[in-house]
């Protein structure tokens, strides 16, 4: 997949990763990147188109379908951690996390889907997690959306390979960003997940495992489940 001269569209562009992204593809020679958010004036970085888009609002998504029709790249990045524990707290923040991460996710790869396919297949990226395949306790709701669209993930790489997009996965654990503000745990940089990103696009790889933690945890997949103690 060709970076250098591709049109571009980022969501959850205004900051954290999804600034990463779209300062990185600039740097390999995209031709336009679009940057999505749902406050376009939140997108303060030269050279960047900003969009609005809520990816958890129908019209949003269709109106930025229609805006960015050049696109060749799509980068599902919005996302939100969700409040809520395994047994204490409401379920809005599960909720919320599901809105945004999966059915975000899904709303703006059916949107594009046709784009792309217009423009000659292109590739979609969707920025996933560790989480994707570790359950936790304290952040069941932000798992289960991950796990969903890791799912959802797989579905769309079946379902747009006749029409030749690249569907890449992009699994990180914690990267140093406003999400993670709340752990001392070591952290990568939003930059390096971005460079990896890029990497993978141009070498046509359908799978991004950004550090050590997340290449350990896709490893132990097959391993039995922790015994009941």
């Amino acid at each position: 997949m060709e970076v250098e001269n591709s049109v571009c569209l980022v969501t959850g562009a205004n900051r954290g990763i999804g600034r990463a992204f779209a300062r990185v593809l600039l740097k390999h020679g995209a031709a336009k990147v679009y940057a999505g958010a749902r406050d376009p004036s939140t997108v303060t970085d030269e050279g960047v188109t900003p969009l609005r888009l809520d990816v958890t609002k129908p019209e949003d998504v269709e109106a930025a379908a229609a805006a960015a029709g050049d696109a060749t790249i799509v980068i599902n990045n919005a996302g939100v951690f969700g409040d809520g524990t395994l047994l204490e707290g409401s379920f809005d923040g599960a909720r919320q996390a599901l809105d945004v991460n999966f059915f975000g996710t899904w709303a703006v790869s059916r949107a594009f889907a046709p784009v792309l396919a217009r423009n000659g297949g292109g590739a979609l990226v969707n920025m996933l997690s560790v989480a994707s395949w570790v359950g936790r306790p304290d952040w069941p709701g932000y798992a289960a959306s991950k796990a969903a669209q890791w799912s959802l993930t797989e579905a769309t790489r079946q379902g747009l390979s006749d029409q030749g997009t690249l569907v890449i996965g992009v699994h990180s654990g914690f990267v140093d960003t406003d999400l993670a503000a709340f752990t001392d745990a070591p952290k990568i940089e939003p930059a390096d997940v971005a460079e990896q990103t890029v990497e993978a696009l141009k070498t046509n790889s359908p799978e991004v495992l950004t550090d050590d933690a997340t290449r350990k945890a896709k490893a132990a997949l097959s391993e039995p489940p922790v015994p009941f103690r």
